[in-house]
């Protein structure tokens, strides 16, 4: 995968808040879940005529 879109040290801390530990893989996963999120939102943001994407296309 190419660059992390998420903060893997806030990610580790949130999870470690919630009384679990952190795979090694978790991270990347979830870098992955959010590449995934932000194709759809551009998606969605271009199939209405717009370059910008706003929190209603999430």
């Amino acid at each position: 995968m190419g660059d992390a879109l998420v903060v893997g040290s806030k990610i580790k801390e949130a999870i470690k808040a919630e009384g679990c530990n952190t795979a090694g893989d978790a991270v990347d996963a979830l870098s992955e879940v959010v590449a995934w999120h932000v194709k759809k939102a551009a998606e969605r943001a271009k199939a209405n005529g717009r370059k910008t994407v706003r929190g209603v296309d999430f």
